[in-house]
């Protein structure tokens, strides 16, 4: 008779609004709850009181745990700032390798390392959020046989994160957030039988997560075909991975987006760029001047106008890309 196994790693990703229902999850869940629930909060490299939170409104502990720390059932592990969480083998691991999604801790990570480690003992929970970052997470946990929970979009402070994976992932529950810890409580007594194997392209994804990928170029033609879209972060190129809904990039560095993500930091880096451009070009035009003064002083006439013109020119300039940067 084959064994069987309790669905026991619940795995949480949120961004934007998700605070609300992370804490009436924990305030809902039993203190004999039977599961570890890790929990990816988008808060980049900003402190983070998210575990006293939970701590305070819920009787499971919940912190910020130790890289190497073994998975406990009836504890919440929070993602640090600024570091990815894993799962590998029966642990967590912390890393700072290259964000995904233009952020760092990311959903997909944890959930895509889940999925490999755990396979269908794993629940995935998306919960509020701008974008996208969880999608492909989510796929991965179904993939390996286990279970997509999503925040109903309408019950969402910010439904676009949830309404992304309800269009792309098989949802197994689509639910407002006070029915989560219920939802999660049932879910998990449910015994696991099958095992699917892990997709070959998911597997190559995650030895690029986790910095195993012997040859990171050749990994990436694997699962992937170059684009001629530069990495906005490491500007090196981008590949298109295949068959991914949404469309999804990774560069041999480590960065990864989906295309909404990507059209994000592209827009960032334009951003930054245009600016720099603009305070180039006001600063020759100081220079300038103060060149122009220093010709006039010395009636040198002729140099102080040839220079007072060319600032005049990079006046011009400067003004038309304030117009265009301010938009």
């Amino acid at each position: 008779m084959q064994a069987t196994a309790q669905r026991n790693l619940i795995v949480i990703g949120g961004s934007t609004g998700a605070i609300k229902p992370l804490l009436e999850l924990a305030a809902r869940l039993s203190p004999r709850f039977p599961a570890t629930l890790l929990v990816v909060q988008h808060i980049g490299t900003h402190p983070s009181v998210l575990p006293d939170l939970l701590n305070r409104r819920g009787p499971l502990p919940a912190m910020f745990p130790r890289s190497g720390q073994l998975l406990e059932p009836g504890v919440i592990f929070v993602a640090p700032p600024d570091q990815h969480l894993l799962v590998i083998d029966g642990a967590v691991r912390l890393s700072r390798d290259p964000k995904e999604n233009f952020t760092r801790p990311a959903i997909d990570p944890l959930f895509r390392s889940a999925a490999v480690a755990r396979g269908p003992r794993v629940i995935g929970v998306i919960l509020s959020g701008l974008l996208d970052d969880g999608t492909a997470g989510l796929q991965a946990i179904k993939a390996c046989g286990g279970l997509a929970v999503v925040q109903d979009p309408d019950d969402a402070e910010e439904p676009e994160m949830p309404a992304s994976a309800r269009d792309n992932v098989a949802v197994d529950a689509l639910l407002p957030a006070a029915d989560l810890a219920e939802a999660l409580s049932v879910l998990v007594a449910q015994d696991v039988i099958a095992a699917p194997a892990v997709p070959a392209a998911l597997l190559h994804e995650h030895t690029l997560t986790t910095g195993e990928a012997h040859e990171p170029m050749e990994t990436l033609d694997r699962i992937g075909k170059r684009s001629r879209i530069v990495c906005p972060e490491c500007s090196g190129v981008l590949w298109e991975l295949k068959g991914a809904r949404p469309p999804r990039f990774r560069c041999h560095t480590g960065h990864a987006y989906t295309l909404n993500a990507l059209e994000q930091a592209h827009c960032a880096r334009t951003d930054q760029a245009l600016w720099s451009a603009l305070r180039a070009l006001q600063e020759r035009e100081n220079l300038l001047r103060t060149i122009a003064e220093g010709h006039r002083r010395r009636d040198a006439h002729d140099a102080a106008e040839r220079a007072m013109a060319e600032a005049d020119h990079l006046a011009l300039h400067a003004q038309q890309l304030q117009r265009l940067v301010a938009g």
